[in-house]
């Protein structure tokens, strides 16, 4: 329940601030639009496990230095952004419908620009439309998922969501075999057409609800009033925390440790393959130790999995991904749950503005590491080196920064631990008053 803390002026668990349930109306085929909902994020994983896949390969097609690479990965995150806030603010006023047909026009219009790409602008321009689908379909889906289960929120987003690792998986596995037999980058981006065609057909032709505060009769003056809660921008600064330590160490972790290990992208195939068994095993978990319990063991998981992949090498990075995937496994969708379950009336917007803040803060930190790896690097060259002893001593820099970067990433989920117990107690003593 919402109470009023008069010193912190929080409104915190009160039955009047919960949004009354509705009777989903006969005509919403939940079943179908919730499989239509992992489609479309299967094609947002989908362009994130191919592109880190193809990130290298590109770069060496195309001349591209890592500053540049991580300006290119970095794209995608701001299209992200900016897609799922102005999505979420809209989304209650066009409907969720209009909002992912729209997304199904930039997924395709993003994935034939990569097909097609030529150099630095036109993989930027495609990186970017790639983006703004992806954070669309974030817009929607999101809401989508709560309106179609309301009283299940934190458990189907994290159904949802398993999709984001599971297209990782599937993303990373067809860059490795397409490689191994000799196949294309262009073939490889190219898989991301069936699953975009079938989600837009789907989304064409079903029927959508509501979103639940338009269908629960929340004003938007009420909406807004509850985005200036202190809890809501508490969970907006951990939010760009966790996303960066999920979202930048899978993006970047083959450019990272593939002068450390042979297999690089398979640590990412195993990380988020270990993301899509506990998100489909997310009921009892998130019920057993609550959405900020979970969090926080989340948190100790993702740090000690960040320490094991820079410390470590051979098969102890393999157990760094396992720890590491355990880790991260519920930060997204339990992040958005909490806020969905905790502050209900801010609506899409507030779940939106969650993941457009995560997304912006990985954007702005994958350029930054991009100019330090790029940095370390030259540090670790000596001065004088010959051409012929250049390629040995370049891969040999690498080797080092890569670990570098991992270890500087790993401030941030240490600093998550304290945040998160802070929030645990503050969520017992919470309760204890309401």
């Amino acid at each position: 329940m919402f109470f009023e803390n008069k010193k912190l002026h929080l409104i915190l668990f009160s039955q009047k601030d919960k949004p009354n349930q509705t009777i989903m109306p006969t005509n919403i085929q939940r079943n179908k639009l919730f499989v239509a909902s992992c489609l479309a994020l299967l094609v947002t994983s989908l362009s994130f496990g191919i592109r880190a896949g193809v990130l290298n390969q590109q770069g060496a097609d195309f001349h591209l230095t890592a500053t540049q690479l991580g300006t290119i990965a970095a794209t995608a995150f701001w299209g992200f952004p900016l897609a799922v806030v102005i999505g979420g603010i809209i989304v209650d006023i066009i409907g969720m419908k209009k909002l992912l047909v729209m997304a199904f026009l930039f997924h395709l219009a993003g994935i034939l620009l990569t097909i097609y790409a030529n150099g630095y602008w036109t993989l930027f321009i495609s990186t970017l439309l790639i983006g703004i689908a992806n954070g669309t379909v974030e817009a929607a889906c999101n809401p989508l998922v709560t309106s179609l289960y309301p009283d299940n929120k934190t458990t189907k987003l994290n159904h949802f969501h398993l999709w984001f690792p599971g297209g990782i998986v599937i993303g990373t596995l067809i860059v490795f075999l397409f490689n191994k037999i000799g196949l294309s980058t262009q073939i490889q981006v190219g898989v991301m057409l069936i699953p975009a065609l079938l989600y837009g057909y789907l989304f064409y032709e079903l029927e959508f609800p509501k979103t639940e505060r338009v269908a629960s009769g929340v004003s938007t003056s009420e909406m807004y009033k509850a985005l200036v809660n202190p809890l809501f921008f508490f969970m907006i600064i951990c939010m760009f925390g966790t996303a960066i330590t999920e979202l930048f160490t899978g993006q970047w972790i083959d450019v990272l440790l593939k002068n450390v290990s042979d297999n690089a992208i398979l640590l990412l195939t195993i990380e988020t393959g270990i993301m899509v068994v506990g998100r489909g095993f997310a009921g009892p978990v998130v019920h057993k130790f609550s959405p900020q319990g979970v969090l926080l063991i989340s948190t100790v998981l993702a740090a000690l999995g960040l320490y094991l992949l820079g410390h470590t090498s051979g098969n102890m990075l393999f157990v760094g991904a396992i720890i590491f995937g355990m880790g991260v496994c519920y930060f997204w969708p339990t992040m958005l749950g909490f806020v969905s379950e905790n502050l209900p009336k801010t609506g899409a917007v507030g779940i939106n503005l969650m993941g457009g803040a995560g997304m912006f803060a990985v954007s702005v930190y994958m350029i930054f590491m991009g100019g330090f790896y790029d940095k370390l690097v030259a540090a670790n060259i000596p001065a004088g080196t010959s051409d012929v002893d250049m390629a040995n001593v370049l891969n040999e820099a690498k080797k080092a920064a890569g670990p570098e970067v991992i270890n500087t990433t790993l401030i941030i989920p240490i600093i998550l631990i304290v945040a998160f117990a802070g929030l645990n107690i503050y969520m017992r003593s919470a309760k204890k008053a309401a």
